[in-house]
């Protein structure tokens, strides 16, 4: 008798189409992110680069999941997840009735927005310090979330009723951008930089620069709290 395998692979059917709809939808909102950064770098060019040439903003495309742009003295990493997620249960998102209505709308796929000083990776500074200073979720109807600093979690977000577009993902760029130019740097906490051995300064004299830096280096860095719609 042969064994019936019709719900299990109805779940496995349902499940799987659901998950490749969204990272479908995620990877086309990475690709509009991507074309929003570009614009960007030829604006700045156009515009301001003649006059300014000191001053400059350089995208890179590291691969479908990930870009760089790099402006002054700070670098945005966009880096996609390849996997899925759903919200956890406590989440706030999790209690709207558009969650209520349709549960497989809390699975999302995830872009993260680190800030990195560029100086990091132009001298090779493997033990300076990034931050996520935001991350966007998507669903299946291509409705988003953005998590994060005030600058990025106020843009547009409302789970509920608020789909991607060109425009939309244009703000968050721009507000991540705007938010990293106002992100400065601290000065570290004297205690964090009273003892040193001698095997560090050796490197720092033969320019590993072994020396830990970061923005925020010795202080707390949290996200800003959210509140869904």
């Amino acid at each position: 008798m042969e064994t019936d395998f019709s719900d299990i692979c109805q779940l496995l059917v349902q499940k799987g189409d659901l998950k490749q709809q969204i990272y479908t939808n995620t990877l086309e909102t990475m690709t509009l992110f991507k074309e929003c950064a570009k614009e960007f770098e030829d604006y700045y060019e156009d515009h301001f680069a003649e006059e300014h040439p000191r001053v400059t903003v350089d995208y890179t495309d590291k691969n479908q999941h990930e870009f760089k742009l790099k402006f002054a003295g700070d670098v945005l990493i966009f880096l996609m997840h390849s996997n899925i997620f759903e919200f956890p249960r406590d989440h706030e998102v999790m209690k709207t009735p558009y969650i209520r209505e349709d549960k497989t709308r809390s699975y999302c796929g995830m872009i993260q927005i680190f800030n990195f000083l560029s100086d990091s990776f132009r001298y090779n500074r493997i033990n300076d310090s990034g931050y996520m200073i935001g991350r966007i979720f998507i669903n299946k109807d291509k409705h988003f979330y953005v998590e994060g600093k005030h600058e990025l979690s106020q843009v547009l977000n409302n789970f509920n009723d608020k789909e991607l577009d060109k425009n939309s993902i244009s703000e968050i760029l721009q507000s991540a951008i705007q938010y990293t130019i106002n992100f400065d740097l601290l000065v570290p906490e004297y205690s964090h930089l009273m003892e040193i051995s001698v095997n560090d300064m050796i490197e720092i004299e033969d320019q590993n620069m072994i020396l830990k830096t970061g923005k925020r280096l010795g202080f707390n860095f949290q996200p800003d709290k959210t509140e869904d719609k």
